[in-house]
């Protein structure tokens, strides 16, 4: 029996939808994949007999290769569908958290971190520009948020899920319940995505273009700066979390959960606001990053204090992705996947830099001195959505000119 025009038309959208989750998946697993060592730092560093500077490497490496292999995938898949690429990605993930799972070294485990780089960079630079693709017109703009509300609840949630697992079965086991999940991840995509042929590639001389797009160049300088502070002081929250507000190990991964919720609360906060008021956004984004690390300074040593600061903390940061996307879609309306992958990449500079250089300031300086060089971070971003807003309003904005 031939089914009805209605009943067909109603499984096409639910075909869509399923989609456009598949993608959301897919920017989850590998975002919280890459987040995963934040949560594990201390138990990870024990037993691989490293410090906790050292250790930060697993967050800086991947983020560093992933930030040089957004803009190569998109050139190199040139007219490869884009299915195909999303599907072999997922399975190198999967590789990816196996070897990390089974890693006897810090080698070991960078050679998996190696993979997650790869993974990160071109999942995410790819994800960006399929709501297009995947939905009609009027829906982009809520598969868009959707794909990205991926990577804003791994960014939260990534975190404390890693911790959980690991405080109740071993950090091992949280990478290889990571290999599970994303596995599950691959066959969900298999399942739901269709084939993506590909009219037009990218292609060095637009990269270029868009790397003198002003806008654009603003916004990636933000994220720059967000990202970067956010991360020299997030890498070592845990230590933080022990050794300064002076909680037990047992509570890291709830103080970690809620922090992680306080987060989602802050990214759909963000995202209903950023489309109308994007510059207040974003400037409450920085001012909240700068107070996190300065409360923690002042009233972080006690649990009330560390606990209320981490809450501000996943408040603020939860709109770090869905802030900082708007901007660039409205910046490169016409070239997504360039300005995505552009995004990417200067999004994990930060995660790569912030981590580094929060290691090396762990190692040398201490926590306290680390705090205070991520509020410098945050500071300047601030300073300069000031600077938009006064350009702005004197009516002078057209450096701001694609």
């Amino acid at each position: 029996m031939n089914e009805s025009p209605m009943f067909a038309a109603e499984t096409s959208v639910r075909h869509q939808w399923l989609s456009v989750t598949a993608v959301s998946l897919a920017t989850f697993s590998v975002v919280t994949t890459e987040m995963l060592p934040v949560g594990l730092l201390t138990p990870i560093a024990d037993t691989l007999d490293i410090s906790s500077g050292t250790a930060g490497l697993m967050i800086s490496l991947p983020a560093l290769l992933a930030a040089l292999f957004a803009p190569l995938v998109v050139m190199a898949a040139g007219d490869i569908d884009r299915r195909r690429i999303l599907c072999g990605l997922l399975g190198l993930l999967i590789m990816a958290n196996i070897t990390s799972a089974l890693a006897p070294s810090l080698w070991w485990m960078l050679a998996g971190r190696v993979l997650v780089g790869f993974c990160m960079g071109g999942i995410w630079a790819i994800a960006g520009g399929l709501a297009a693709r995947l939905v009609p017109t009027h829906s982009i703009g809520l598969a868009t948020s959707i794909i990205f509300g991926g990577v804003a609840a791994a960014s939260v949630m990534g975190v404390p899920l890693g911790a959980w697992v690991g405080d109740f079965a071993g950090w091992r086991w949280a990478f290889g319940s990571m290999a599970l999940f994303s596995g599950v991840v691959l066959a969900f995509n298999l399942a739901f995505m269709p084939k993506l042929p590909v009219v037009s590639s990218a292609t060095y001389n637009a990269f270029c273009k868009q790397l003198g797009n002003r806008k654009l160049q603003v916004g990636l300088t933000l994220t720059l700066f967000l990202v970067a502070g956010h991360f020299m002081a997030f890498t070592f929250v845990r230590p933080l979390l022990l050794s300064v507000s002076g909680f037990e190990t047992q509570w890291i991964g709830a103080l970690l959960f809620a922090y992680g919720i306080a987060g989602i609360i802050g990214n759909f906060l963000a995202g209903m606001v950023a489309a109308r008021r994007m510059g207040l956004t974003l400037m409450a984004i920085s001012l909240g990053l700068l107070l996190t690390s300065v409360l923690f300074l002042t009233v972080g040593d006690s649990h009330i204090g560390g606990g209320v600061v981490l809450l501000v903390w996943g408040l603020a940061y939860g709109g770090v992705s869905v802030g900082l996307m708007t901007w660039v879609m409205k910046a490169a309306p016409r070239a997504m996947e360039i300005a995505t992958a552009l995004y990417v990449g200067v999004f994990n500079i930060g995660i790569a830099l912030g981590s580094w250089a929060g290691g090396q300031a762990v190692d040398g300086l201490g926590l306290t001195a680390n705090l205070w060089l991520a509020a410098g971070f945050a500071a300047c971003a601030l300073f300069l959505c000031l600077g938009i807003n006064l350009t702005k309003n004197r009516g002078k904005s057209t450096w701001l000119a694609h």
